[in-house]
Order: structure tokens, then C-alpha cells, then sequence
């Protein structure tokens, strides 16, 4: 097929590979100088906006940060919106508010383009493995027109619902995966400052009920304290933001997840946005060091 990809970002540079190597043909356009250099690595021609993406396009793939970024590359001056051809179907697997996609996919929609929100999981190593796991909202016929896509990119699809839904369910998966992660960095923590082997107690919790991927996974970087970022921070800090922010809109306790986000504005204080999240356990060390001193 003749697809479109925007966003050729750390995650965005790895997902177009499949894309090529399953014989489509890309259109990209590129507005960071990194993501420029990832398509110069490629080979990928860029062209000059996102609406000559979209004339030269029957998908078109966005992963970018923010939800104004989806909204400025979809409706901006030189938007999607103003390059449609015949029922291009616009896939963003950026991670944004449920609000801003249905109101993107209303507005699209008036000019002939079906949307579909399409966050993942499974970060950089996901994408390079083609592993990653897709939370789909949108039309289910739209949906499965781009599963054949999605499968050159992910083991894992998920169709949730009506668009908003694929947002929905991964800012749930974040909500979830912080407050696990912040409790492997204090339970390694503790399980250190009380004189046993953090690698010890977490090779044993994992056999037992606290065991989560989080303890699993970033739980062996704390105890190797490496936090080179897999999933930068900074990416996890905006994505809770936006679900407490539609909490508080709706009344929603969600009092861990507040705590959680104490803990975020921490760090990025601390000048560890550009970390990985495990980097939540220097958060505790330094709140430990400032008691003590």
C-alpha cells in the first residue's frame, strides 16, 4: 500500500523498517532534526508537509508527543486535512487525551478522513521487535482495513470501541504500570536500606504475589542502577498528567495515581527526564538524603 508515516521519532524509526520491509511504500515528513536524520538513515525521502503526506497517501501513521502536535499535523495550515485524498484513513499511535482524538477525528471527518487512536506499548525494544501492543479505538471496519498494518508492527491488537477508547485504555495501562514501578522502587529501597540484597528480594518477590513486570523489568535496572531510557520519563510525566487532568474533569478519585505524579514532578526537577522511569528510586534517594542532612 501507499502510506504515509509522520513522526519519525526513536519509536516512529523503527516502526517504519516493517513498513518497508513488508513491501509498502512510505511518504514521511519529518519536522525535528533528529527524526530528519533517522529518515536520511532510512533512505526515506521526506516531502515539505504533512498534506502532501496525505495526497500521496492511502494510510497515514502519526506518532508524535502531545496532543497539539496530533492537532497541528492533522488540522494545521499545511494539515492532513488539506491534502485528503479518497478515503485516507489516518492511524495516530501517539499517546494523547481521548478528548483531543474524537474532537481531531470530528473534524477530519468532515473532510472524508476516518481516524483511528491507536496508542502502543511496549516502547523502543517493542518497536524494534515488532512486538508491540496496539489499543485501537475507531470505526471496526476502519479498524479492520489497518489490522493488516498493525500486524507488521505489533504481536498484540486490541480493538476497544469507538475512537477514545484506545486512549482511554492506555492511559489506564499507565496508570497502572507507574503505580507498580513506584512500588518496585520502594520496595527495593527498603529491602536495601534494611541490610538484605535488593537483587536477592527482587529475584524472590518475583516468584510470589508482588511480582509485576515493572519489579521485573525496570526492577533489574534499579538494582544495576542503570536508568538509560528505554521509555524516556519525560513521556510517562505527560502521559499521567493527562489522565489526571480528565479525573479531575470527571471527579475521579485516583489518590495513588496523584502520589505517583508528586513523585514525577520530583524527578523531572531533578533533571531525570530524560531517564528511564526506574529513575523514580533516585527520586526516594534524594528525599532519604535530604532527611538525613
Amino acid at each position: 500500500m501507499r502510506l504515509g508515516f509522520i513522526g519519525l521519532g526513536n519509536m516512529g524509526s523503527e516502526m517504519t523498517r516493517h513498513l518497508l520491509a513488508a513491501g509498502h511504500t512510505l511518504a514521511t515528513y519529518a519536522r525535528g532534526e533528529r527524526s530528519r536524520a533517522h529518515a536520511s538513515r532510512l533512505g526515506l525521502s521526506l516531502l515539505a508537509s504533512p498534506a502532501e503526506v496525505a495526497q500521496a497517501s492511502e494510510v497515514v501513521f502519526t506518532m508524535v508527543t502531545a496532543g497539539s502536535d496530533v492537532e497541528s499535523v492533522a488540522l494545521g495550515p499545511q494539515g492532513l486535512v488539506h491534502g485528503v485524498s479518497p478515503g485516507l484513513i489516518h492511524v495516530d499511535m501517539s499517546t494523547i487525551s481521548p478528548t483531543v482524538a474524537r474532537d481531531v477525528a470530528r473534524r477530519l471527518s468532515e473532510r472524508g478522513i476516518t481516524m483511528l487512536d491507536a496508542p502502543v506499548s511496549g516502547g523502543v525494544a517493542g518497536a524494534r521487535t515488532a512486538s508491540l501492543t496496539f489499543f485501537v479505538g475507531g470505526e471496526k471496519a476502519t479498524f479492520e482495513r489497518a489490522r493488516p498494518l498493525l500486524e507488521c508492527l505489533g504481536k498484540t491488537i486490541f480493538h476497544m470501541g469507538p475512537l477514545g477508547t484506545g486512549q482511554v485504555t492506555k492511559l489506564a495501562n499507565q496508570i497502572a504500570l507507574l503505580a507498580n514501578l513506584q512500588g518496585a522502587a520502594e520496595a527495593l529501597l527498603f529491602a536495601r536500606e534494611q541490610g538484605a540484597d535488593a537483587a536477592k528480594v527482587r529475584e524472590a518477590v518475583m516468584t510470589g504475589l508482588g511480582a509485576s513486570r515493572m519489579l521485573d523489568v525496570l526492577g533489574k535496572k534499579m538494582v544495576e542502577r542503570d536508568f538509560t531510557a528505554g521509555i524516556v520519563a519525560a513521556l510517562h510525566h505527560k502521559d499521567i498528567g493527562v489522565a489526571l487532568e480528565l479525573a479531575h474533569d470527571a471527579g475521579l478519585p485516583l489518590p495513588v495515581t496523584a502520589q505517583v505524579m508528586q513523585q514525577l514532578n520530583a524527578l523531572m526537577g531533578s533533571g531525570f527526564g530524560e531517564q528511564d522511569t526506574s529513575s523514580l528510586l533516585l527520586v526516594l534517594e534524594q528525599m532519604m538524603g535530604r532527611r538525613e542532612s
